[in-house]
């Protein structure tokens, strides 16, 4: 992938190049065109670190001795991660600080190894403000970024400075660009004051004060990620249009991008700027009874396109959505849905499965869907 100057930093990063399935835009007079891939909420959950554990044992070499290993799941996706400029995930829970005990639900801290299998996936960044964020607290914030800056994958959303929870850019092929991240609680936990940059707390006067902040630091255009919204529900609740509305009105934010209900919610213009309200789980194994319902097993991958106009607006294009649906049943596999469909070794099971998803999705995005 292209590389990545983090102006205010200085830190570079390379991505690789765009495959035609991605929404591309260019003109004459503007040729330069940036493509990204968003992706929902990654939640580790028992099974899957289970999992990833068996994977390592059966994997390890000499050279590799993970003790997890996630990549398997994410191979189905990885052409249409890597194939952009920039993807960007959400990576809801903290890594366990080293010497601590792994543990999931209500209080997160997950194998650092995660973040491998985001790195190999061909990620560039992550949005990590989440009401699970302070779950493990400072030490599970540190842990996180470290995992992050380890594997090459650059983050906002969490500090370890007062510095690093500010905006910063980077540039791609000369465009300039801000992604700020923001949560909606901590689940519960109290941050002390003295430490309240250590995420960043959903605020639409401190979100705009950071977007322009962002434009001062040269930033043409600003993405949002915001964990947000009711569980469960496909709609998009009235706090979200109203911060939506806030925020698209000020000119100061050119996209938003949605996590948290564990469902795929709606997309669409509001002030002219695409709200992506939320892109369900990529990869979790929420119970699929009462407790759950079928479609916390669903998610897109959201492709997009930016240029920036003659007069220096930031122009993206109408988000492109790429089902995707956790396969379970054969190592929690995030499955490419129409991809899938179109193997001719898939079982009928399998293929059932997958319609029954693509339903759902469709259900809620219409023609937003790939064809």
């Amino acid at each position: 992938m292209f590389v990545l100057a983090c102006i205010t930093t200085g830190c570079t990063s390379t991505t690789s190049g765009t495959t035609s399935s991605i929404p591309t835009t260019a003109t004459s007079s503007n040729p330069t065109n940036i493509t990204f891939a968003f992706t929902g909420d990654i939640l580790s959950h028992t099974p899957l670190i289970d999992q990833a554990k068996r994977t390592a044992i059966a994997n390890s070499t000499a050279e590799t001795q993970l003790d997890y290993d996630f990549r398997p799941m994410f191979l189905d996706i990885k052409p249409l991660i890597s194939g952009v400029d920039i993807a960007v995930c959400h990576l809801e829970t903290p890594i366990a600080p080293d010497g601590e005990e792994l543990s999931t639900y209500p209080f997160f801290g997950v194998p650092k190894e995660i973040t491998t299998a985001i790195a190999d996936a061909g990620f560039d960044r992550c949005s990590t403000a989440s009401n699970h964020t302070y779950d493990r607290g400072n030490d599970g914030i540190d842990a996180t970024v470290n995992a992050l800056q380890d594997v090459g994958v650059k983050q906002s959303g969490m500090a370890r400075t007062p510095d690093e929870i500010e905006p910063l850019v980077f540039e791609v092929r000369g465009i300039k660009i801000s992604h700020l991240s923001y949560t909606f609680s901590y689940n519960g936990l109290i941050m002390p004051d003295e430490t309240q940059w250590r995420s960043a707390i959903i605020n639409t006067k401190r979100i705009l004060r950071d977007a322009q902040r962002a434009r001062e630091l040269g930033s043409q255009a600003t993405i949002v990620s915001v964990h947000w919204g009711t569980e469960k529900d496909s709609n998009a609740n009235s706090m979200q249009t109203s911060i939506a509305d806030e925020l698209t009105a000020s000119g100061l934010v050119d996209l938003i991008v949605g996590h948290h209900a564990h469902v795929v919610q709606p997309t669409n213009q509001v002030n002219g700027v695409w709200v992506m309200y939320g892109l369900g789980n990529v990869l979790s194994n929420l119970p699929t009874d009462e407790r759950w319902p079928i479609n916390s097993q669903d998610a897109v991958i959201a492709t997009t396109a930016l240029t920036i106009s003659s007069s220096g607006k930031a122009v993206f294009e109408k988000p492109v959505m790429h089902p995707t649906w956790v396969d379970k049943t054969h190592g929690w596999v995030i499955r490419d849905v129409q991809k899938s469909l179109r193997a001719s070794t898939i079982s009928y099971g399998l293929a059932r499965e997958l319609e029954l998803s693509l339903g759902r999705t469709t259900q809620v995005l219409g023609d937003y869907i790939t064809k």
